[in-house]
C-alpha cells in the first residue's frame, strides 16, 4: 500500500479520535451548569419551605393576637352586662357577646387549620432537606466524573494532535490538503473504504477503471461522489472461507 494512504488511515482514525474527545471537553462546561442548576433548585425548594413556615408562623401570632383581644372584648361585655338595667339593653349585650363569641369560634378554625398546615410544611420541609442532602452528594460525584472525563480526554486530544503532527510531517503536503479539505467539507470523513465496487461511506457505484486503480493501493484516488479519497482491505482467508459456496451446476 502506498505509504501515504496507510498514513491516511492513521490520520483519520486520529482525527476523529481527537474529535470526540473534543466533544467530550466542549461538553463538559453544560453539564456542570446542570448539575449546578440542579443544586441551586434543591436549595430553592428548601428555603421556599422555610420561607412558607415562616409565614405560617407569623399567620399564627396574628391569630392569636385577634382571638385574645376578642376574648378581652367578651370579657368587658360580661362585665358590662351584669350592669345593665333594662332588658333592652341586655338583649343588645347578648347579641354582642354571641357576636365576639361567633368570632372567637372562626379563629379558633382558622387557629386549627394553621396548625395542621405547619405539620405539612415541617414535613415538607423535612423532604426538601433530604433532597438536598442527596442531591448535593450525587452532584459533587457526578462533578467529579465529569470533570475526571474531561481532563482524559483532553489529554486524549493532546496526544492525537501531537501524533498527527508527526504523520503529517511524513507525507506530501497535497496528500494531506486534500484529505482536509475533504474532511472539512464531510463532517470530518476524509477517507472512505472502497468495497464490492462502491464506496462504503457515500455507497455510490465506482466506476471501473476507478475501482480497479483503488484495488491497488499505490496512488490517491478520489470518489467520483463524495471525493473522499479511497483505499481498499483486501478480504482475508477468514473472510473467504466465511462467504457461501458457489451454487452447483450439473445439469
Amino acid at each position: 500500500m502506498l505509504p501515504d494512504l496507510e498514513r491516511l488511515i492513521h490520520l483519520q482514525d486520529l482525527d476523529l479520535k481527537a474529535a470526540a474527545a473534543q466533544r467530550t471537553v466542549a461538553a463538559a462546561p453544560e453539564r456542570i451548569a446542570a448539575l449546578d442548576a440542579k443544586l441551586a433548585a434543591a436549595r430553592a425548594g428548601v428555603d421556599d419551605a422555610k420561607a412558607a413556615i415562616a409565614q405560617n408562623q407569623a399567620t399564627r401570632r396574628s391569630a392569636d393576637k385577634d382571638i385574645l383581644a376578642a376574648q378581652q372584648r367578651l370579657e368587658k361585655y360580661k362585665e358590662q352586662s351584669m350592669a345593665v338595667k333594662t332588658n333592652t339593653e341586655f338583649h343588645a349585650m347578648q347579641q354582642q357577646m354571641a357576636a365576639v363569641k361567633a368570632e372567637i369560634d372562626r379563629f379558633e378554625s382558622q387557629i386549627l387549620e394553621i396548625m395542621m398546615g405547619a405539620d405539612e410544611l415541617a414535613a415538607q420541609l423535612k423532604a426538601a432537606e433530604a433532597r438536598l442532602k442527596a442531591d448535593e452528594a450525587s452532584v459533587v460525584a457526578e462533578r467529579k466524573t465529569i470533570e475526571t472525563e474531561r481532563d482524559a480526554q483532553a489529554a486524549i486530544a493532546k496526544t492525537c494532535a501531537a501524533d498527527r503532527a508527526t504523520i503529517v510531517g511524513q507525507m506530501n503536503r497535497g496528500v494531506v490538503s486534500t484529505f482536509e479539505k475533504v474532511a472539512s467539507q464531510r463532517g470530518g470523513i476524509g477517507l472512505a473504504r472502497a468495497e464490492k465496487e462502491r464506496c462504503v461511506v457515500c455507497q455510490v457505484r465506482l466506476r471501473p477503471m476507478v475501482y480497479s486503480a483503488v484495488k491497488r493501493n499505490d496512488e490517491i484516488v478520489q470518489c467520483d461522489s463524495c471525493q473522499r479519497i479511497l483505499y481498499y482491505v483486501p478480504p482475508t482467508a477468514a473472510d473467504t472461507a466465511a462467504q457461501p459456496a458457489a451454487p452447483s451446476t450439473q445439469s
